[in-house]
């Protein structure tokens, strides 16, 4: 990562979704790790849900928060996997105007490669962005939580990172 020191950190609103049938604020622990990495980054924690593996539940919520102008970008933890229970990727099919940002799973996928060898192919990680928020899926391990955050979100959500990152284009997601 290259970061251009002579440019200010622009913190932005975060918020996180953790997608589970088990998790409680208790022993949500992968949603804990985003929280820690996020606030020590200096971007806002905007607000924090556990949401049962329900696409309706989970586009309802998804929507909601993508309506709140208070919120830059959604992080969720959970429901990527091969099971049948694992429908985050198509509730966020379901988003109105939402657009596939590919690379992130590719990327995802090829830094988790490097911990976890092969067992990555069995990873659904995706991103979106609708009606001007950021929305990235990550698995709910508390290592691929890390993998994302770490390899990818940190630096493209930094508003100093060069050449490019999520943030500069901010102003520009609604454009026609």
């Amino acid at each position: 990562m290259a970061i251009d020191e002579a440019k200010l950190f622009t913190p932005i609103n975060i918020a996180i979704l953790t997608v589970s049938d088990t998790r409680t604020e208790a022993d949500d622990t992968s949603g804990d790790i985003l929280a820690a990495r996020i606030e020590a980054k200096g971007h806002k924690l905007a607000a924090r849900a556990i949401i049962k593996d329900d696409a309706a539940l989970l586009v309802e919520r998804l929507d909601a928060w993508i309506d709140d102008a208070s919120i830059d970008a959604i992080v969720s933890t959970g429901g990527t996997g091969l099971t049948g229970r694992d429908v985050t990727p198509e509730a966020l099919s379901r988003i109105e105007g939402g657009r596939d940002i590919p690379g992130f799973g590719e990327l995802f996928r090829w830094l988790s490669y490097q911990t976890i060898g092969t067992s990555t192919v069995q990873s659904r990680a995706c991103a979106i962005v609708s009606r001007g928020t950021y929305i990235f899926a990550l698995p709910g391990s508390n290592g691929a939580v890390k993998d994302g955050w770490d390899g990818i979100l940190d630096e493209q959500l930094d508003s100093r990172n060069r050449p490019c990152n999520f943030v500069e284009l901010m102003p520009r997601l609604t454009e026609k």
